[in-house]
């Protein structure tokens, strides 16, 4: 990279030989030590730059632990031990999810239509690409706000150590149940956990706040008070012996008492709930 903002990029050695570089000008670059820059295309050609702002996390202070619950209908379903509660709603991200699989299945209707390769087949390849492009950085603003609004609450909490639900396995075993229909298979293909727990660790960790993984097996499924199980489809976990709670606040409970007690206790603290949506 040179003062006058031209910047060569290595495209590496190929067949013993070193390529020649691609020559670009940029104005405005970040300030700070520049790490790496890529030059990448997404319906257009952009540079991707990684530097240092020269922030620095925060160290680890104790504080309260926070259980999280990942959800499909709600992002995230929180419960701190001071009784504090905070649902997401993941009604946005599900309609942006919808909504790219409808436009999806217009256009790959179409090329069926007309010839591989010709104008025709070329514009709707476009038009696909377009609306992959689109709905990716949609996705990605919702979920960078939901996880803000999270960390938000957590640092208004005095959280110190945040407990997740290990997901990884619920898309593995959903596949293997036969008769699970296409309605709760697209569901489930739907839900990005992954992306949330990436975003976390990172936005937590600039915080001094540590983020840790715990087994989740039954812990929406067991009532804290006589230790049964019972599987509910409404949005309110309720138990014969009286005990009832929001199903992602029942989850998000269990977990963070399997977490600090090892064992699935009920909380004596009250609980007050928030509820946030993604404008």
């Amino acid at each position: 990279m040179y003062e006058n903002g031209k910047i060569e990029l290595s495209m590496g050695i190929h067949n013993g030989k070193r390529e020649k570089p691609i020559i670009a000008y940029a104005s405005n670059l970040p300030q700070g030590m520049i790490k790496e820059i890529e030059c990448c295309y997404d319906n257009g050609w952009y540079l991707a730059v990684t530097y240092e702002d020269g922030q620095e996390a925060k160290a680890y202070q104790p504080g309260r632990s926070v259980g999280v619950d990942l959800g499909e209908i709600h992002t995230m379903g929180a419960f701190c031990e001071n009784g504090q509660a905070l649902l997401i709603t993941g009604r946005k991200v599900r309609s942006l999810h919808r909504l790219r699989n409808k436009k999806l299945t217009e256009i790959q209707r179409c090329p069926s239509k007309c010839q591989k390769g010709s104008r025709q087949w070329k514009k709707y390849e476009r038009a696909k690409r377009y609306v992959l492009s689109k709905s990716e950085r949609q996705l990605r603003d919702a979920l960078h706000k939901t996880t803000k609004q999270f960390v938000d609450w957590c640092l208004a909490q005095s959280g110190s150590d945040v407990y997740i639900g290990k997901v990884e396995g619920v898309q593995r075993n959903t596949r293997k149940k036969k008769r699970a229909n296409r309605k709760q298979a697209q569901k489930i293909s739907n839900w990005s956990f992954g992306k949330v727990k990436q975003y976390l660790a990172y936005k937590l960790a600039q915080h001094g706040i540590r983020l840790k993984e715990v087994e989740e097996a039954y812990t929406s499924q067991t009532c804290p008070v006589c230790q049964k199980r019972r599987k509910v489809s409404t949005r309110t976990f309720a138990c014969s012996c009286g005990y009832e709670e929001h199903r992602d606040i029942h989850g998000a409970r269990n977990i963070l008492s399997k977490a600090v007690h090892q064992n699935i206790i009920p909380w004596k603290v009250p609980t007050k709930l928030t509820y946030l949506r993604i404008a």
